[in-house]
């Protein structure tokens, strides 16, 4: 571990064409992407996407069939894992659990052949960063699971390595505290300044952790960016469902121009969006609306917006989601509960939005 004060040395990665195929199946069709130094980028997906796979070539675990990795400039694509200066922290932790807390978070060390006054300081100063300061004897079964995964952590960056790999590490916590790990993880990536590649299929973790995420499916990115770009204008029906609920439109382009493009949709009206990709007048157009943007309002409330009827409704606590019916369509909505008001099913509603919260989006 880098003593406090001291300038660390930040490695990037760099995947090009990356392949691996299981028999006759692509787990990773060619990705292509990069992770600045010092930076906190996750790799997102579904099950069977092949996030995974792709974060145990980058560790040495796996060999590509095809492709190149780099870190921090120097090719490691067919370099041993023990070459590679990663640290890794997966799923199940993998504690030693015949081992003492200090035992673990040494065993690297030990394995490099670090003297026993070295060790044993960097052992402290790993075990002080994630705040098991006194926990040195202690065995595994004697934690908890949040103190089980900082253990996992004090022992992939107690050998300071250039990047530090996350496989879905929060998934065995109870949800209040992945919450609270979630913060400490952010909160000691940025004081150690380690670049950090997580594979997760938690859009929340994903969301509330990264500068970038790259949303995988089927073996290839689909989109790759911020988090609130991905959000707001997510590249593909795919992206914008899975990221989170969403109202889908089919519509059809009536005018194009300058970037733009004029959409109609049957019942609810014409929007004009950044031109969807090989679009043209007369083509079909997929429009995405988040439902927290609808507005939703009694009917006699307000004279805009469109009129619809509540054929659904479910209280989340500081949320309340409803259906809304607009004639033969169905509108998902999300909106805190109406002080003084409630909504209720077979309620006559407007409902409205402002136009740049509709995306045009590819299929």
């Amino acid at each position: 571990m880098p003593q406090e004060g001291r300038a660390r040395p930040q490695a990037g990665l760099d995947v090009a064409g990356l392949i691996k195929r299981f028999g006759l199946s692509v787990a990773v069709a060619g990705v292509d992407l990069s992770v600045r130094p010092g930076e906190f980028f996750t790799v997102l997906g579904p099950s069977g996407c092949g996030k995974t796979t792709l974060l145990r070539m980058v560790s040495g675990i796996l060999v590509p069939d095809g492709g190149r990795i780099a870190i921090g400039g120097r090719d490691v694509t067919a370099a041993p894992i023990w070459t590679r200066r990663v640290g890794l922290v997966f799923q199940n932790y993998a504690l030693f659990p015949h081992m003492s807390v200090a035992q673990n978070v040494a065993f690297g060390l030990s394995m490099q052949g670090v003297a026993r006054e070295e060790r044993t300081a960097r052992v402290a100063r790993a075990l002080g960063t994630v705040r098991l300061d006194g926990y040195e004897a202690r065995r595994p079964s004697e934690l908890s699971g949040g103190q089980q995964q900082r253990v996992a952590l004090a022992r992939a960056i107690v050998t300071e390595p250039d990047l530090l790999l996350l496989d879905e590490p929060l998934s065995n916590l109870d949800a209040r505290l992945r919450e609270d790990m979630r913060a400490e993880l952010l909160e000691l990536q940025r004081r150690v300044g380690i670049t950090t590649v997580l594979v997760t299929h938690d859009i929340h973790e994903a969301f509330a952790l990264s500068d970038r995420v790259a949303v995988m499916r089927a073996g290839k990115v689909e989109q790759l960016g911020a988090p609130t770009e991905l959000y707001e204008r997510p590249a593909n029906r795919f992206v914008a469902g899975f990221l989170g609920p969403v109202n889908e439109w089919e519509g059809r382009v009536e005018a194009r121009a300058e970037g733009q493009a004029r959409v109609a949709v049957d019942g609810i009206g014409s929007f004009d969006v950044a031109a969807p990709a090989n679009c043209a007048v007369g083509q079909t157009a997929w429009l995405v609306l988040r439902p927290e943007r609808v507005c939703i309002e009694a009917a006699e409330a307000t004279a805009s917006g469109l009129v619809g009827r509540v054929d659904h409704v479910s209280h989340l606590g500081n949320l309340v989601n409803y259906r809304v019916a607009l004639g033969a369509r169905a509108l998902a909505v999300q909106s805190p509960p109406l002080r003084g008001r409630t909504l209720g099913v077979g309620q006559s509603v407007r409902v409205s939005w402002h136009a740049g919260d509709v995306a045009a989006v590819a299929l």
